[in-house]
């Protein structure tokens, strides 16, 4: 009998990329996925590509694998295979590049023995089906690809195209077999998952509703959304059981004029509204935060933080500016300091830690946690506001729902003896 070879998947980026490794290592017919990338006969790098520093992670990480002298072959995908993959390709640094619609044929691409560059499609919609997420508690479920909208700073949509939805159908069984497989905490993913329906004639609200009726369906969480697409009908099933209580709706900053720079479709004061309903039944709220854009002065810096000072966040994704050539922000004037992009992330970080800690202090009643590893003797999960919560016990709780009551409320996290 020939023995296999070994695939390791090597993930850098969002919860989109997550399910595409596990569309590969599904697709996989003629190889066998390894966990140690040191037994591998060939590296698929999945790559993010949103800011520099995601490139150069990549580039980082493909330098490690030279110097480790490991004969394993590499291949890139991912957003990062639409922008550096022909220059790593033609230095020699990969055997291979592919797009993301190529995912399916891992085990074709895999054969090939000389170097090729193969981009896709970006009107691809996914049919596949995942049945099993490899080392994972929570289930991630990609409902679209692609994104309509042009924001000045982002290059995602030229590698990811415009915004398509996954047929309602296959989303709903493959949660069907995901359920029967032990999963009960469901992500909704995607390039810009409030978009889904809307080439479909459906809607995001209409898929969840279904999606909970399927037997085994604990929890569901989304991706991010955007503030207009918190619709009427949205809104409906906000006080449902199944709904996670936290909320991440991309704001990016919160000066109306910085907005207006960013070519944003959001204002801030109906973000205010927005957020002050979502907190008022209970929710914790995330956002994503770009601090040093270009035209971003000190007035309007601080004007950002006293508007982010009064909505009522819990969570946040920040991140400083990163050109990326091709988008309108590349050409845009004044560039910020690296350093003062830096202190102004620091700044609104702690902020929202500060709201973060009071948030936990203030909640009252059981915690729905899923237990999702181990480390060091002690349970790491997740609770329904999304925030982390320890667990030292003596029972094997890994991949268990439990409900804790008695905890106390740290700096960074919630911390159980059960």
């Amino acid at each position: 009998m020939q023995v296999k070879k070994k695939v390791f998947f090597k993930t850098f980026g969002c919860r989109t990329n997550i399910y595409d490794s596990q569309v590969m290592i599904s697709s996989m017919v003629d190889y066998e996925v390894t966990e140690n990338e040191s037994e591998a006969d060939a590296i698929v790098i999945n790559s993010c590509t949103v800011t520099n520093g995601a490139d150069t992670h990549v580039r980082s990480y493909i330098s490690r694998m030279e110097k480790s002298q490991s004969e394993a072959k590499l291949f890139l995908t991912g957003c990062g295979a639409h922008t550096k993959g022909e220059s790593l390709l033609k230095e020699g640094r990969i055997s291979g590049v592919f797009g993301q619609s190529e995912k399916g044929k891992i085990d074709s691409l895999l054969k090939r023995e000389q170097p090729f560059y193969d981009p896709g499609d970006l009107n691809h919609i996914d049919d596949m089906i995942v049945d099993n997420f490899v080392g994972k508690s929570r289930a991630f479920i990609k409902i679209q690809e692609g994104c309509n909208f042009r924001c000045s700073y982002c290059i995602i949509p030229f590698v990811r195209g415009n915004a398509r939805s996954m047929n309602e159908e296959k989303i709903l069984e493959q949660i069907r077999r995901l359920a029967l497989n032990g999963f009960g905490e469901f992500i909704l993913t995607g390039t810009n998952v409030g978009s889904y329906g809307q080439d479909t004639k459906t809607s995001l609200a209409k898929l969840m509703k279904k999606m909970s009726q399927i037997r085994g369906v604990r929890r569901i969480r989304l991706g991010s959304v955007e503030p207009i697409q918190i619709t009427d009908e949205f809104k409906e099933i906000l006080g449902e059981s199944w709904m996670e209580k936290h909320m991440h709706i991309a704001l990016q900053h919160t000066s109306p004029a910085m907005l207006k720079l960013m070519n944003r479709r959001n204002i801030y004061k109906q973000d205010r509204e927005l957020f002050e309903m979502l907190a008022q039944k209970g929710y914790a709220i995330g956002t994503d935060f770009i601090t040093g854009h270009p035209g971003e002065s000190e007035e309007l810096w601080l004007e950002g933080m006293q508007n982010a000072q009064k909505l009522p966040l819990t969570h946040i994704h920040a991140f400083s500016y990163s050109k990326r050539d091709g988008t309108l922000s590349a050409t845009m004037n004044p560039v910020i300091n690296t350093q003062v992009a830096k202190r102004r992330l620091h700044e609104i970080q702690d902020l929202i830690n500060v709201k973060n800690h009071e948030f936990r202090k203030a909640v009252t009643g059981e915690l729905d946690v899923l237990v999702e590893s181990q480390k060091d003797g002690l349970y790491h999960g997740f609770d329904q506001y999304f925030n982390k919560i320890i667990i030292d016990s003596k029972e094997d709780l890994l991949g268990n729902w439990i409900q804790v009551d008695n905890y106390s409320v740290k700096k960074d996290y919630n911390y159980a003896q059960l």
